[in-house]
């Protein structure tokens, strides 16, 4: 069947109807009781499996706050294969290229299921290749948060990786060899999990104000290393100086000026790329100019961010998870550097998530289509590369969602009629940036009767795909296979996309 966008859906599923289409009222069904005794302090990972008697079928969750550099994901996985335990599901906030032992375990069917919001590297590909057993589950950051305190999501087991324990079980991401920030994406394990265990490398006296509570947590254990916290910087974290990728910051900021949302008291959040990191300079440029502050920032949060609350040109920021090693000291250091869990971040069912308060995000994009829906789950041969993360979550709360992109990458067009698939829906983006002019949702008459009297570069979206056309041809259409490997679900619990098994 297909949903309200038109994409082919798995039977027996809720189909996407709208980004408004959910009901608040279904917010938090369940609650996971405090557990009623003391924490239990373990010596190894086997001692651990002893005691939660873990078996065939479980769901087991992790979280991905070092990233590229966690090594907890790896070492349960490993014990699972050892004691031949099959038919479990993963579900992983986050899952990295360091997660490539997973894909043998996949293969033999020790792991039969995936649950997660974003994934790339040599997992993705063995998922596209069909070898995982059950459909894969692709969530937002708040839909994950939704799924599990809502009772979608049921885990039996959450491995967290800690940074710092105390000797109660209380846990922080702000201390240890292996700090890494906050840690906002496992508190809807912590707290919803039948069973939570504290992984770490750093036990301490006392821990104040820690984000994991000593009451949700049942076993601690201690290993050799949780991980390398220099891996949180993984992917770009670096303002560009490509000439055509500031040009694309510049007229985003253009835009933004126009539209008189750089002002006092205003809020942002951006991407860590390249393009997002160069807009954030150009933003803090004006604002110095111009004595203005915002009142806070959000989401993955950069040194960019940081300097900007050390300078005071930011009241606060609202941090899920550190992009690099300043955020995380700055988190440590700094308290008007807020963690903020996963729910309160994007979940829907939240009366409100910082994602609605924002007045303008900045966001990329792999394609995007005539309708304005945008991929960043799959490449152009429907090959994963990635997922949502909070790109779902941010689009339908800010005032304004903007994308910013080349119009080319690799020589080939980014808009097309037709999305590969699609992360986010096109009701939910406003304005599309590229060096080659600047397209406007035809929903927001509003923005366009703005911008139309500025000196912007503004086109519809159909001309800027004749552009790309016109410099690069028309791109070959591939056709997708037709066998399903998994889908993806909006931040509501609908799904609005169907994964296809690569050719």
């Amino acid at each position: 069947m297909k949903n309200n966008l038109g994409r082919e859906i798995f039977e027996q599923v809720k189909p996407f109807a709208s980004s408004d289409a959910f009901n608040q009222e279904s917010r938090r069904l369940i609650a996971k009781k405090t557990t009623e005794e003391s924490v239990v302090f373990l010596k190894s990972i086997e001692e651990a499996f002893d005691l939660l008697k873990i078996k065939n079928g479980m769901t087991i969750s992790f979280h991905h706050h070092l990233r590229n550099g966690d090594k907890v994901i790896n070492l349960v996985a490993e014990t699972l294969k050892k004691r031949g335990i099959k038919d479990i599901t993963i579900a992983a906030s986050s899952l990295f290229p360091n997660n490539a032992p997973l894909v043998d375990l996949i293969k033999d069917q020790t792991i039969t299921g995936i649950v997660t919001n974003y994934i790339n590297g040599p997992i993705a590909k063995a998922i596209g290749e069909g070898y995982l057993k059950n459909p894969l589950i692709m969530d937002t950051h708040g839909g994950r948060a939704r799924a599990i305190e809502s009772g979608d999501l049921k885990i039996d087991i959450a491995f967290i990786a800690t940074p710092a324990v105390d000797r109660l079980g209380n846990g922080s991401g702000k201390f240890g060899p292996s700090a890494c920030g906050t840690i906002g994406y496992v508190i809807p394990d912590l707290m919803y999990a039948k069973k939570v265990v504290l992984m770490t490398d750093y036990m301490t006296e006392h821990i104040v104000e820690p984000e994991l509570a000593s009451e949700y947590v049942d076993y601690v254990v201690m290993i050799d290393k949780i991980g390398d916290s220099e891996g949180i910087v993984s992917g770009t974290t670096k303002v560009t100086r490509d000439p055509v990728g500031r040009k694309i910051a510049r007229d985003t900021v253009r835009v933004l000026d126009a539209l008189h949302l750089i002002k006092d008291g205003f809020s942002m959040q951006t991407g860590a790329g390249g393009v997002s990191l160069a807009v954030v300079e150009y933003v803090k440029n004006i604002m110095i100019q111009s004595e203005i502050k915002a009142r806070f920032a959000s989401g993955g949060i950069t040194g960019q961010y940081v300097d900007m609350l050390e300078n005071n040109l930011v009241d606060t920021l609202y941090d899920v998870q550190c992009f690099d090693l300043k955020a995380a000291r700055s988190y440590r250091e700094n308290r008007r550097h807020i963690a903020i869990s996963a729910s309160e971040y994007g979940n829907p069912f939240e009366i409100k998530p910082i994602v609605n308060d924002l007045d303008f995000v900045i966001l990329g994009a792999t394609e995007v289509d005539l309708d304005f829906n945008v991929n960043v789950t799959t490449d152009s041969l429907g090959q994963i590369i990635g997922g949502s993360g909070g790109h779902s979550d941010t689009a339908h709360g800010a005032k304004v969602t903007m994308i910013v992109t080349n119009l080319l990458k690799a020589r080939l067009p980014i808009i097309k009629e037709k999305v590969t698939c699609v992360t986010t829906p096109g009701e939910d983006i406003d304005i599309i940036v590229t060096e080659r002019g600047i397209a406007i949702n035809p929903l927001r008459t509003d923005l366009i009767d703005t911008l139309s009297k500025t000196k912007l570069p503004i086109v519809t979206i159909e001309d800027l795909m004749k552009t790309a056309h016109h410099i690069a041809g028309v791109p070959n259409h591939y056709e997708l296979s037709h066998q399903p490997i998994g889908y993806v679900r909006y931040r509501d619990g609908s799904i609005i996309d169907t994964l296809y098994k690569i050719k």
